[in-house]
């Protein structure tokens, strides 16, 4: 099964949020040879998206390849930047993952952690589409921003 095989549509609209041209600008900066150059955004952004039917294909036990682990990153980096964007203060994504798929991805400001999510089965990370992904990060940006609110103090250290 190729991951690119499949192009969705983009919604207009949602194509010109600050969350999916994060996202464009994040997978860009982890090509690091250009491979994406002059693809458009809804090819580029393809492999984030795994309907039902792509997903049975997954086998239910599988190690993560070094392109699933970079859309992870950029996904969360894109969530960080998105923190900065609207607090502005620095917001660091941590991702750790072991060989097996498992781990844990935080984002921090200053000393205070404003996301906390625990990641399975990463070989099979993705979005049923691309308003399911605008949302799952709209859900921790509000949460993140929230705390954020809550401990000021904490997170401008």
């Amino acid at each position: 099964m190729s991951a690119t095989a499949i192009v969705p549509e983009l919604d207009a609209d949602l194509a010109t949020t600050d969350f999916i041209k994060e996202m464009v600008r994040q997978t860009r900066a982890l090509d690091s040879y250009g491979t994406c150059d002059g693809w458009p955004t809804e090819r580029l952004l393809a492999p984030y998206i795994l309907t039902k039917a792509q997903r049975r294909e997954i086998p239910v036990i599988g190690d993560p390849d070094e392109l699933i682990l970079a859309r992870i990153k950029a996904y969360h980096n894109a969530i960080a930047a998105l923190i900065e964007k609207e607090c502005g203060l620095m917001a660091v994504p941590l991702i750790n993952i072991t060989h097996e798929g498992f781990g844990r991805a935080l984002i921090t400001v200053g000393k205070l952690v404003v996301m906390d999510r625990t990641l399975r089965d990463v070989h099979r990370f993705g979005f049923d589409s691309y308003a399911k992904m605008k949302d799952d990060c709209d859900k921790h940006l509000s949460v993140a921003l929230e705390i954020i609110g809550r401990y000021p103090e904490v997170a401008g250290l």
